[in-house]
């Protein structure tokens, strides 16, 4: 494990860079991982799915297979990936402050 200082906070992070402690989530974290994916702005659609994802794995543990992320968004998956340059598993859920997926995401 790792620390990422960034902002005036701290972050303990995994060897994949995902965020260790879900609760440690801010929009500090958000505007890390942003940098990191190479994403310039973000916008109305970068938050509707990180706020879902936020919701759904609050209520499950777990993030949610891409067709559910596909179906909770109404976004096609496509548009998820231009989104997310990294896919929804490594960008939008590392973003979201959720554990390294270890299914289909």
């Amino acid at each position: 494990m790792a620390d990422v200082d960034f902002n005036g906070e701290t972050f303990p992070v995994d060897e994949d860079g995902f965020i260790q402690d879900f609760n440690e989530w801010s929009k500090n974290w958000v505007q890390y991982v942003k940098g990191q994916e190479g994403i310039d702005e973000l916008n109305d659609e970068h938050w509707n799915v990180i706020n879902i994802l936020q919701e759904y794995y609050k209520k499950n543990g777990i993030a949610p297979m891409v067709r559910v992320l596909s179906k909770l968004t109404k976004f096609k998956l496509k548009h998820i990936y231009e989104l997310f340059p990294s896919g929804p598993g490594k960008g939008a859920c590392k973003m979201a402050g959720l554990p390294k997926p270890t299914g289909c995401v």
